[in-house]
């Protein structure tokens, strides 16, 4: 990857080439979607969403939150982390995880949990590289909830 790029936040108008990106690793989308998303997080103090940006073009993007629960306390987990397969190896990764601890840091929180899908090999010497360490194996469970369910607690 030749050319300059910068991290900056992301802004509503990256939700089409964010879309674009998430869309390479197998998270599809539409850019009305991803910009509903961002219109909700965005604007949250518990969240930072940081794009890597070359001109119009995205590179990457990356999305932080600050969690809370009963068993871990206050931490930080990268809850996404997208990179453009023609960028990969360029840095660019490494810069938005840094920005991602950067605004940990700042919060006065302590540690940054990342989860990385068994099936991204790749991944995984990336995150090692950077100094994390494999806390666990895990699988998650998923159950689609109707309506039905949402009135039954609502009311």
């Amino acid at each position: 990857m030749s050319g300059t790029w910068q991290v900056r936040p992301a802004q509503l108008a990256d939700a089409a080439e964010m879309t674009r990106l998430s869309a390479q690793l197998g998270y599809p989308m539409s850019p009305t979607d991803m910009s509903q998303r961002l219109a909700i997080l965005l604007p949250s103090e518990r969240h930072h969403v940081a794009v890597a940006a070359s001109g119009e073009q995205l590179l990457g993007w990356m999305h932080v939150e600050h969690r809370s629960s009963l068993e871990g306390g206050e931490r930080a987990e990268l809850m996404g982390l997208v990179v453009d397969s023609n960028a990969r190896r360029s840095g660019v990764g490494r810069a938005l995880v840094g920005v991602a601890e950067d605004w940990a840091a700042a919060r006065g929180l302590l540690s940054l949990t990342v989860r990385s899908n068994a099936a991204r090999e790749l991944s995984h010497p990336f995150y090692e590289a950077l100094g994390y360490s494999r806390a666990k194996t895990q699988h998650v469970y998923s159950k689609a909830l109707s309506a039905a369910s949402a009135e039954r607690v609502l009311g």
